[in-house]
């Protein structure tokens, strides 16, 4: 694997801190259908990915591919609109480069959502699920430089007890779980969730881990919340495809944005 060119990421800072409006501390990676969360934040910047010297665009349905700088509790954040996956383009570089480029920012603590299928029997379509840890089954390395020196909790532990306090409050109900990562772009087979289940997972999804490792790598704290847009293949009788994944998130936008901002403000 090779390490991202420095020379890129900083040309992409540069051309990003010329333009925007302030030094954010938070960073948010919106996943699947939660993209529409940036629009309802005050004082926005936008900057598509396509202006961006070096960024790469996603091409996937439900990821907008933006930055978007915004004020909430009296903070200027960074809303990333879109992932890249790393099935769109076989180069893990690109995955992490947004997460390097916020990091650039001035970024250090990270929120980063996505959209999930449900492993844990427990769960159903809907519930948001608080990340407590993670497996990496996408088998591909990371560059040099990008990975921890020693082992690590992945997600900070404070974050993650926050956001349950802040979500009982609201009485919107949260699940704790591990996150499972695996390269897609093909839903998993009955006996991959069931392989999953056996080692841990509680969701799986297509992107989150190599994000993840590398904002820890660089000293970012990570809160991470998977929204559980349908039950995996094996756990559910429903054929899966992506319009559902949209279709579900959109119905918890609501939860979703009041726990996002609740925590954000209480950071």
């Amino acid at each position: 694997m090779t390490r991202v060119p420095a020379e890129h990421i900083q040309a992409s800072v540069d051309w990003v801190r010329g333009r925007m409006p302030a030094t954010p501390d938070v960073a948010l990676v919106l996943g699947s259908g939660l993209g529409d969360y940036a629009d309802g934040l005050s004082r926005r910047t936008f900057f598509p990915a396509t202006d961006i010297p070096h960024y790469p665009v996603s091409t996937v349905e439900g990821h907008r591919g933006a930055l978007v700088f915004a004020e909430l509790g009296g903070r200027t954040v960074l809303a990333l609109q879109g992932r890249i996956h790393l099935y769109e383009c076989n180069d893990l570089t690109k995955v992490l480069y947004p997460i390097l480029v916020a990091a650039g920012l001035g970024v250090r603590t990270l929120v980063v959502t996505n959209a999930a299928g449900g492993i844990n029997r427990l769960f159903v379509p809907g519930d948001l699920m608080l990340i407590t840890d993670q497996i990496d089954l996408m088998l591909e390395r990371m560059p040099a430089g990008m990975a921890p020196s020693r082992r690590t909790r992945l997600y900070d532990e404070g974050l993650t007890r926050r956001a349950e306090e802040l979500a009982s409050a609201r009485r919107i109900p949260v699940r704790r779980g591990v996150y499972a990562g695996v390269t897609g772009p093909s839903y998993e087979t009955a006996a991959e969730v069931a392989m999953i289940s056996r080692i841990g997972g509680d969701a799986v999804g297509m992107s989150t881990v190599k994000e993840v490792i590398c904002a820890s790598a660089l000293g970012i704290r990570v809160l991470g919340i998977s929204c559980i847009t349908n039950k995996a293949t094996g756990i559910g009788s429903a054929k899966l495809d992506h319009s559902e994944v949209r279709d579900v998130a959109g119905k918890v936008r609501r939860d979703f944005a009041l726990l996002l901002t609740d925590v954000i403000r209480a950071l």
